[in-house]
């Protein structure tokens, strides 16, 4: 087999790939002998089939499933070896590329088109500058964080008397023209309604101070303003609740309000764990005011990768071979159409830059990812999942347990390991550029 390689322009090449007769003759003359041994073909006792019909009918796919898997596995090796790196996938010449016929030639020749992979000159040191935003932590922000902790472990209570925060079961009756209960109407029983998605002040007015087992009559549609939802807490069509036009008996069945979470111990232990040292209303804003800054510091570093993103790619100058990546793009996502590809062409290229320098970083420093960190990314995920739903102490064992189970799919787990490499990289920058440190508010930190 002979491969060569000539440089075209703008960081692409032709590849040129020569099967010969001897790369593929005993593998097919070894695939035919077996297919015979096999073969159970009507007129012929099993393995008795003459090679010459053998040959016949089977010998031009073989021959070509052989051409094309050493086709495939040298081309593979040959950029490897000799170290060629490439954007993509080698792509058919199709200028260049003569017909292939299986049945008359005994010498196959590919012809590829590869863009290389152009070279990145980077030096990471101060003459690169990035802003670094800290926002600030102020008692607004930690007012806030614990009405949320609040809001979140309260609890409902039941009431006797109809307030602005309360929550209603009542039952519903529709009501004749003369206001008796309407025979074979719509009755809802048990309806869960809240006093603050009333629209109709009227009707807000007559609930304020209801108490269990009394009554007002209302316009359900009137009262709610929303047909759709009427139609839900009736438990009616839409077709019914669209034409629905009737007053109806409302009875009060029970009355709860909304208490927000206290201030305790009891909510220390559930947010910290059953050890922790905090005791005081001071130690809990102290603790809610470092979870704020911890959270803010990741904001501040996901902004910080936009931005030396922006800068590094904007910095680094490199020929991309345009026409062969819009090919590419358009061979490997047969969906694309061409006015699709120009419409993200740019974003797309931008992200290749940014993919190129973050693997010269990633080589020219030698970084690496452990197997430990890849879990303990994973850790950090399921860590995540976790909070989102109000649980902030997940003993190690089920954490790592949860991590595991993560890791399992490869395409999570390739994802993770790609995690951590470009953390990895953003941390590198960090500490080489010149960070200008600015310290912001969380308002001047959302409009950026």
């Amino acid at each position: 087999m002979k491969i060569n390689r000539e440089n075209t322009y703008n960081g692409t090449a032709i590849i040129k790939v020569l099967v010969e007769k001897n790369d593929y003759e005993r593998n097919v003359a070894d695939k035919l002998r077996e297919y015979r041994q096999k073969a159970s073909l009507p007129g012929f006792r099993p393995g008795k089939v003459p090679a010459g019909v053998i040959q016949k009918r089977f010998g031009k796919a073989l021959l070509a499933e052989e051409v094309n898997q050493l086709l495939s596995q040298n081309l593979i090796n040959y950029l490897r070896d000799e170290k060629i790196n490439i954007i993509g996938d080698p792509l058919p010449n199709n200028e260049l590329q003569q017909p292939i016929d299986f049945d008359k030639q005994e010498e196959f020749e590919f012809v590829f088109d590869i863009a290389l992979t152009p070279d990145v000159n980077l030096t990471l040191d101060k003459s690169h500058s990035v802003d670094y935003y800290r926002i600030k932590v102020d008692e607004q922000l930690i007012d806030e964080n614990i009405d949320q902790i609040l809001n979140q472990y309260g609890t409902t209570q039941d009431v006797d008397v109809v307030s602005e925060e309360s929550y209603l079961r009542v039952d519903f009756s529709e009501l004749d023209t003369e206001g008796n209960v309407k025979e074979g109407g719509i009755v809802a029983e048990n309806v869960l309604i809240a006093y603050d998605r009333v629209k109709d002040e009227e009707v807000q007015k007559q609930l304020i101070g209801k108490k269990p087992e009394e009554s007002l009559v209302m316009d359900p549609v009137t009262a709610f303003g929303d047909r759709h939802e009427v139609g839900h807490m009736l438990n009616i069509s839409h077709e019914v609740a669209d034409e629905l036009n009737s007053q109806f008996n409302c009875t009060v069945k029970s009355i709860q309000n909304f208490v927000k979470g206290e201030l305790n111990d009891e909510l220390y232990k559930k947010l910290f764990g059953e050890e922790t040292d905090v005791t005081t209303v001071e130690q809990f804003r102290e603790k809610v005011a470092e979870n704020i800054s911890a959270s803010l510091e990741n904001s501040s570093k996901q902004q910080f990768e936009v931005d030396a993103r922006k800068s590094l790619v904007a910095a680094v100058t490199m020929e991309l071979p345009e026409p062969f990546l819009k090919r590419w793009l358009k061979e490997t996502n047969k969906e694309l159409t061409d006015e699709k590809i120009e419409e993200d062409f740019e974003d797309f290229t931008e992200d290749l830059r940014w993919q190129l320098i973050k693997n010269n970083i990633i080589n020219e420093n030698k970084i690496e990812v452990s197997e430990e960190e890849t879990l303990q990314m994973a850790k950090n995920i399921a860590l995540s999942q976790f909070q989102q739903y109000g649980i902030y102490q997940v003993a190690d064992e089920h954490l790592e347990s949860y991590a595991h189970r993560i890791m399992e799919k490869e395409d999570d787990r390739e994802r993770i390991v790609r995690r951590v490499f470009e953390i990895k990289v953003y941390d590198l920058v960090r500490e080489k550029v010149q960070l200008n440190e600015k310290e912001v508010t969380t308002e001047e930190f959302k409009a950026l």
